[in-house]
């Protein structure tokens, strides 16, 4: 088995697993939050799993998912697939992340077979720049790795460490993250927000603008995002692409116009959800626009959709996050 853990290899090997036992699969994880699986990979290896017991031709339309522990990237993860229902048209499976003789992890994915659809509609997407006018997202002057602060399991004991290396968000942790994520196959440009002409507010605002009212609009963060390596022609492939992609930035636009993780907070993932709508390439430019409407009662809210590079949008994604103050290790 490829071990992820270390970067090392093509994007597609973070997402290989083992196949021990007709419905058993295992495979390890990298790092997303210092010491603690990346849920992302995590969620893509459940979906990888769930799609080896599915027909071909029915392609996965949504999934919903909870982070319950955070996963040990020393040990393998087992994906336990339950056959809930094979129907005419649609397919169910429900998956549970074991390690440590423990659940980390639940997914329940549903498949759908193609059909002509009597209605096709969509909000437009976006004015933001090409990627070629943003900036890496993972350079040191923002939040340099997906989840810095984040470990994907509801803990008094997650909190970002500092004492086995640079200090957690520092430049130095920074620089040495970058170059860790850029080996692993994907590129994450950030982008601001333009006003089309004879706008006034909506897209053109900035993130966190006050909205007429005593309290901040929501914060608003918009990427590009793609696989860097030539992806497989079936949509199998990219809609696990897809979701492993789905959850580097999500949860950062939680933080609000305060700075949130910047500002010594800690975001912990609690559930993952995403809605499959039209065909994609992840091996092309994804635009992923995220805001966080609320946030409240220590947990936020975060939605994101992402657009092809034709303006078209190919998949919804939510998510819920405890924040909590960063808790720094005594001495």
């Amino acid at each position: 088995m490829s071990t992820a853990a270390d970067g090392a290899g093509s994007f597609l090997d973070l997402l290989t697993l083992e196949q021990p036992e007709p419905d058993l699969f295992r495979g390890l994880s990298h790092e997303g939050a210092p010491l603690r699986a990346f849920g992302g990979q995590v969620a893509a290896h459940a979906l990888v799993a769930a799609t080896a017991t599915v027909d071909p031709d029915r392609p996965v339309h949504s999934l919903h998912s909870y982070f319950i522990r955070g996963g040990d990237t020393t040990r393998p993860i087992d994906y336990h697939v339950e056959r809930i229902r094979d129907g005419k048209s649609f397919t169910t499976r429900r998956i549970t992340a074991v390690q440590h003789d423990e659940a980390i992890f639940v997914l329940s994915a549903s498949f759908h077979r193609h059909e002509d659809s009597p209605v096709d509609h969509q909000r437009p997407a976006p004015h933001v720049p090409p990627p070629a006018d943003g900036h890496p997202l993972f350079d040191g002057r923002a939040p340099s790795a997906p989840e810095q602060a984040e470990a994907h399991a509801p803990r008094d004991d997650a909190a970002p460490r500092d004492d086995a290396g640079p200090r957690v968000g520092s430049k130095k942790w920074a620089d040495e993250r970058r170059g860790a994520w850029a080996r692993r196959g994907f590129e994450v440009w950030a982008v601001s927000p333009v006003a089309p002409p004879a706008a006034t507010g909506g897209e053109g605002e900035p993130a966190g603008a006050p909205s007429g009212g005593s309290q901040p609009a929501p914060a608003r963060m918009r990427a590009w995002l793609r696989v860097t390596e030539k992806l497989p022609d079936d949509q199998h492939t990219h809609a696990c692409a897809l979701v492993y992609m789905s959850d580097l930035t999500l949860s950062h636009s939680i933080r609000g116009p305060e700075g949130g993780v910047g500002q010594g907070m800690q975001l912990t993932s609690l559930d993952h959800a995403v809605w499959f709508h039209r065909p994609f390439r992840a091996d092309e430019w994804l635009l992923f626009d995220q805001e966080s409407p609320t946030a409240s009662g220590a947990r936020g809210l975060a939605i994101g959709e992402f657009f092809d590079a034709a303006g078209t949008l190919v998949a919804t994604v939510v998510q819920e996050a405890l924040v909590r103050p960063a808790r720094r290790p005594v001495g």
